[in-house]
């Protein structure tokens, strides 16, 4: 089983975007968000009615290969640690999505949009990856392809592109090339 904790500080929209780019990039994963002011991904459950309810033996483990999606649905992650650890146990690859203000626990991956000028800090240490926006600037860490609309389109639609550099790129961080 692998965990990956992923933080997008400064861009809500890249912020929804980039736990699936990295789930979908494991093959096989599992994406929860732990942000209870987090984007309303498509899909019928929630970890909040996980943690309601109690989870089911279905939603422990992967019942087929692809990407999986728990949007929060407005829990407290303190609330929530005993099923997200249930199912970080049952799943190969997880991502968590951890709000963009606050700290959870420490992120394995920061992602921050690479864009001309001093309008974000970026403070040094830590994995960041830089998403590139086409400003042909020089990046002080990895760089993430361009994103193409379609690949953006066909995430927020609950699927997972078939082809996509973007989501090619994002394999170098289960593979430990961004440390």
């Amino acid at each position: 089983m692998a965990v990956l904790a992923i933080q997008t500080p400064e861009d809500g929209l890249l912020g929804a975007l980039a736990p699936l780019g990295l789930g979908a990039a494991a093959g096989t994963a599992l994406v929860i968000d732990l942000d209870q002011k987090g984007p309303r991904y498509p899909g019928e459950g929630s970890l909040a009615s996980l943690v309601a309810e109690g989870p089911r033996r279905d939603d422990l483990t992967p019942t087929r290969s692809g990407l999986a999606v728990l949007r929060n649905g407005g829990v407290d992650p303190a609330a929530a640690r005993e099923v997200v650890d249930a199912l970080i146990a049952g799943w190969p690859s997880v991502v968590l999505r951890l709000p963009s203000e606050e700290v959870l626990r420490e992120p394995d991956v920061v992602v921050r949009p690479l864009v001309p000028g001093s309008l974000f800090t970026h403070s040094p240490g830590g994995a960041s990856v830089f998403q590139d926006l086409g400003f042909r600037l020089p990046s002080p860490g990895p760089r993430l392809p361009v994103m193409g609309r379609s690949t953006a389109a066909t995430l927020l639609a609950g699927a997972v592109p078939t082809r996509s550099r973007w989501v090619r790129a994002w394999k170098a961080a289960w593979e430990g090339g961004w440390e």
